[in-house]
């Protein structure tokens, strides 16, 4: 699985499809999974900044440099299909590898590109399916036994497909047939779930391995739980699992928090946290190391980002400031409002947690996760202030030697000051959000920690107030006036409701302490 920009994306799986046909044989290739190349499939998974439509067209683009190129029948398949039957990719594989010198004579199944006959070359690269499709998790159940059918039998329990339905044993009785002639099926438990059972000689054990193709209909956590349970019935242990490729970040978060829900416990968490429940709890680390900057999309994509200012140290942040000129007072703001917050998410965890309120978990959990949500773009503004200012830096750097040049130079300043502006009134807004949070834990959450929720509800007006100042000293030079009195006033009213807003929470406070 790599990630990248379309057209190095496109560059990237054709170099490695030349590559495979020219290492691989498939005259010479057997193993368990279904195939019928030498690179098998190809999907495009349009992660952002791309719609469905435009991957179709890189992967047809893709899928004709191959048949051309290289020779090797290409069928489109998914989103890119030409014709409903060839969406699925089982349909276009049916038959694998082995079946493919009749398939390359049918003209019913002749390639969408490439060769449509059967030769030396293609005997030895076999066909090829590029496609365009939404994500898909390929997930692995590992089991502590060494038999595949009873791996086989757990995995017809769960795939959607489900298994034929037959008379005597259920693997090899005779067939129940309908009016038709055709199989009958029992359906798995599992839907949009494709699975088997295989022997994986590297491990010594047998696993389910899955394709989770529609992870809103049924999530990791959700196959994973149902395979314990069917494993079990059968006299079978799940010992853990394994991700093959990558891992959108919403699908180890919704398992972590499944999990933490499962034993009562908040989900306000840090998303580091609750991503390493996620891991203990699916036994990802069972095989071999998971480490979540390799295995999960957004992270892998951040890792090729500058460093950001949230991710030095307290030490380093701090003396990145005294540096100057940024971070400046903006991102301070953000970063204060931050921590404020985090101090009113504590206090709703350690309510969460505190004997003798179990009946009260879940509503302080649902506090905590309100704060992470505060928190975690209290953070993310940290460093888009500083990018702000960096964008007015740049603007007058632009030349002015022609009287266009000038114009330009003074719109991109104008354009880069708004957004400079946009950002701190975006810091206000969400610190006197986030002091909600304070008030209710200040009203309810436990009165050992009060004088948390009061440092807190501090530190949030803190951050309103310098955001306020942030707004104010760049709308000065700015140009468009109606523009400037309307964000200076909306400043205004923020700024007096959090003032207000603090008050009622130190009192509050200040009368659990007295």
């Amino acid at each position: 699985t790599f990630v990248g920009e379309p057209e190095a994306v496109v560059e990237a799986a054709f170099q490695g499809i030349k590559q495979a046909a020219e290492l691989i044989d498939m005259s010479k290739h057997h193993g368990e999974h279904p195939r019928m190349g030498a690179t098998d499939v190809v999907p495009f998974v349009p992660i952002s900044g791309v719609t469905m439509e435009e991957a179709v067209e890189y992967a047809k683009k893709l899928a004709k440099r191959v048949g051309e190129e290289l020779q090797i029948p290409v069928y489109l398949y998914e989103y890119a299909a030409v014709t409903e039957e060839r969406r699925n990719l089982a349909n276009i594989r049916s038959g694998e590898y082995e079946a493919l010198p009749e398939k390359l004579k049918d003209p019913h199944w002749k390639p969408d590109f490439g060769p449509a006959q059967w030769n030396q070359h293609v005997a030895k690269t076999g066909a090829t399916v590029i496609g365009a499709r939404n994500f898909l998790i390929a997930y692995n159940v590992n089991l502590n036994t060494t038999s595949t059918r009873r791996a086989n039998a757990i995995a017809f329990d769960v795939r959607e497909i489900g298994r034929v339905k037959r008379i005597g044993d259920p693997l090899t009785g005779k067939k129940v047939l309908d009016e038709n002639g055709e199989p009958v099926r029992i359906p798995g438990s599992l839907r949009k779930v494709k699975a088997i059972g295989w022997y994986i000689e590297e491990y010594g054990i047998c696993q389910i391995s899955m394709n989770l193709t529609d992870i809103d209909v049924t999530p990791m956590h959700i196959a994973f739980d149902e395979v314990v349970e069917k494993a079990r019935l059968r006299g079978v242990r799940v010992t853990g699992s394994e991700i093959v490729g990558l891992v959108p970040l919403k699908a180890m978060l919704d398992a972590g928090k499944y999990f933490l829900r499962k034993q009562k416990r908040s989900v306000g968490i840090p998303e580091e946290d609750i991503i390493k429940i996620a891991v203990k709890s699916l036994g990802l680390d069972d095989l071999k190391p998971f480490n979540p900057k390799e295995k999960i999309i957004e992270y892998l994509i951040d890792a090729d980002e500058d460093k950001k200012l949230v991710d030095l140290s307290a030490r380093e942040f701090a003396n990145e400031t005294s540096r100057g000129p940024a971070p400046g007072g903006g991102s301070i703001s953000a970063y204060i409002g931050a921590l404020g917050v985090s101090l009113g998410t504590m206090v709703a965890n350690l309510s969460s947690h505190k004997r003798g309120w179990d009946d009260r978990w879940d509503y302080f959990s649902q506090w905590a996760e309100k704060g992470q949500k505060y928190k975690d773009e209290l953070l993310r503004l940290v460093d888009e202030d500083t990018a702000a200012f960096n964008k007015i830096m740049d603007a007058f750097k632009l030349p002015k030697n022609t009287e266009e040049e000038k114009q330009a130079r003074q719109q991109a300043i104008e354009e880069a000051t708004k957004y400079a502006i946009s950002v701190p009134l975006k810091v206000m807004k969400t610190a006197y959000a986030s002091m909600e949070v304070m008030k209710e834990m200040a009203n309810t959450g436990m009165e050992a920690s009060i004088s948390d929720v009061g440092v807190g509800a501090m530190a949030a007006l803190t951050a309103v107030r310098g955001a306020h100042l942030n707004v104010r000293i760049n709308a000065k030079s700015l140009k468009d006036e109606q523009f400037k009195q309307q964000v200076l006033a909306e400043a205004k009213e923020i700024a007096e409701k959090a003032t207000q807003l603090e008050a009622e929470i130190m009192d509050i406070v200040n009368s659990k302490l007295d």
